[in-house]
């Protein structure tokens, strides 16, 4: 079973008080104490975000751990990832992960392991990663289409609500066809895909949604996914 769980926003670094989605990723490992790598490649692995990454998941029935690419724990980044459970992947500047990813391997190594059945997860740049496209502001001068993994088809736009040019910069790129359509969530909102089709939106806030976004005969199309509140 290949799964990804990508969130909008939220988690331990945007909601450090409220664990719900956090704890809804640990659950579907199904172990008693799964471990749980976090991989901050999009923040620089920056020693805040790690140390939070930590204080939070400390406090939680796992195994934490962190993947660096600036100080790496092995020689054998494969061997370090194929002994966890779950891929856990912050946020950033996604274009910069990308290309780290891709000149050390991790791209392929992340594709093994989630074919091998460990759980993908992300939040922001840690959840537009897995799709064909998204909509990013790794640039520095507002927010455009990026191509990213493809491990899921589609497009992704995180921070639906959370930034007030997401929900029409995403339309935009959709009904130009700068981006192909896809799915979009709020912050506080995750998409949970189960062998590539999406399953599931669930959310740690009762008012985050995600959303189904498309064009159709020149019109782009959006859709509210029955969203489940974790609370």
């Amino acid at each position: 079973m290949r799964q990804i769980i990508a969130m909008g926003g939220g988690g331990f670094s945007m909601e450090p008080e409220n664990p719900l989605l956090d704890l809804y990723i640990l659950g579907q490992a199904q172990k008693q104490r799964p471990k749980v790598c976090f991989v901050p490649t999009a923040s620089g692995d920056a020693d805040n975000y790690i140390t939070r990454f930590y204080q939070a998941f400390e406090s939680h029935e796992c195994k934490p751990s962190h993947l660096s690419l600036f100080s790496p724990p092995t020689r054998d980044l494969e061997a370090y990832v194929m002994d966890k459970d779950i891929i856990y992947v912050g946020g950033g500047n996604t274009k910069n992960l990308l290309a780290l990813w891709k000149e050390w391997g991790l791209d392929l190594i992340l594709r093994k392991a989630w074919h091998q059945g460990k759980i993908m997860a992300g939040v922001s740049a840690g959840s537009i990663c897995w799709f064909e496209e998204g909509v990013t502001d790794s640039f520095g001068s507002g927010l455009e289409p990026l191509k990213t993994l493809g491990f899921l088809k589609g497009s992704n736009c995180p921070h639906y609500d959370g930034e007030e040019e997401r929900r029409p910069a995403y339309k935009r790129f959709i009904g130009s066809g700068r981006v192909s359509g896809g799915y979009a969530a709020d912050d506080g909102a995750a998409l949970h895909y189960i062998d590539e089709e999406l399953v599931k939106a669930v959310s740690s806030r009762p008012e985050a949604k995600a959303y189904h976004v498309w064009e159709t005969d020149g019109k782009v199309q959006e859709d509210v996914v029955k969203t489940l509140y974790l609370g």
